[in-house]
């Protein structure tokens, strides 16, 4: 099936929601907000229809749509809409959910990107005691997918060495081989935490909320903290930006890190693990668009130089 095929069929099922939302019935054509190997997304008025990834595991799946749906995350994550039946064949076989429309952050105005909203929605998130029964949170996984994407893409490239030799001074758990130490696991966890996971409640539209849960379910909730940490280390967010979204989530009573004090013994392998993560997806990028790194994307591998420059017990970090 084309993904022009599997759009217009998103279109049809997120018209279809608007019309059972009540929304406008002159909805707009459907507007094409993703299309990546792990997901499609179409709106259609104030609705929006995702195909979830073709290997999406459905009872893991299921599992987290019901948690987006339980009452206890109500005021943090969005919550899906009623999903019909997909079509015949469905969107390629793929799982589709569907979701109320909320505006997202505006990149074009880093100044009030809300780093203080988001600490204090996972606060939230990882104070709350799991409602059921969910899979781990796919963290992890994810950095472990986005390696081997990166040597697929740049087979015995030299340029890759450092990334690895900083990924396998990570331990174990970081890179997907086993569960989070015990004290640190069992947390209600985002799992992809950045300000595109952000949109405005569309019942309250001065508040925030957090979407895709494809990722979500139980972890080391530094993991949630760990893009912003890496990107603090990394000189790509200011102090100030960093400290303010610290201090937000340990004022909400957020469990990742400690109340006070030092918090890079609970952050310093995940924040390698997602610096990691993040160049490997940018040389694989690279590699694919046929060019060389862009600025952003050599600080990251700069970062990455120096961790593979420590000695193996600096590089892997604390594991409590």
């Amino acid at each position: 099936m084309t993904t022009t095929t599997v759009v217009r069929l998103l279109g049809d099922l997120a018209h279809g929601g608007a019309h059972a939302a009540r929304a406008a019935c002159a909805c707009p054509p459907p507007e094409v907000l993703a299309d990546r190997p792990d997901a499609t997304v179409v709106r259609s008025g104030q609705v929006v229809a995702k195909a979830h990834a073709a290997d999406s595991e459905f009872p893991a799946l299921t599992a987290r749509l019901e948690l987006a749906a339980s009452p206890a995350m109500a005021g943090i994550l969005l919550p899906p809409l009623p999903s019909p039946a997909p079509p015949p064949g469905g969107a390629d076989g793929r799982a589709v959910s569907l979701w109320p429309y909320g505006v997202p952050v505006d990149p074009a105005d880093p100044d009030a990107a809300p780093w203080e909203e988001a600490a204090v929605l996972l606060a939230g998130l990882h104070r709350t005691p799991p409602p059921h029964a969910l899979p781990p949170m796919r963290g992890p996984a994810k950095a472990a997918r986005a390696v081997a994407r990166m040597t697929t893409a740049r087979p015995e490239d030299p340029t890759t060495l450092p990334v690895l030799a900083a990924w396998h001074g990570l331990p174990g758990w970081a890179r997907g081989e086993g569960p989070a130490p015990g004290h640190r696991d069992g947390f209600l966890c985002h799992g992809d935490l950045h300000l595109g996971q952000l949109v405005r409640d569309p019942g309250r539209p001065a508040g925030w909320l957090l979407i895709d849960i494809d990722d979500a379910g139980l972890g080391d909730p530094a993991w949630d903290l760990a893009r912003p940490a890496a990107w603090y280390a990394a000189g790509l967010l200011a102090p100030e930006v960093w400290l303010r979204f610290l201090e937000a989530y340990r004022a909400a009573g957020g469990p990742a890190v400690r109340a006070e004090g030092d918090p890079w013994p609970e952050l310093d392998v995940v924040a390698r693990a997602l610096t990691v993560q993040t160049v490997a997806l940018a040389l694989a990028k690279s590699a694919a668009e046929e060019r060389s790194p862009d600025e952003v994307e050599q600080l990251m591998i700069d970062a990455c130089v120096r961790i593979a420059s420590l000695p193996p017990e600096l590089a892997a970090g604390s594991s409590s």
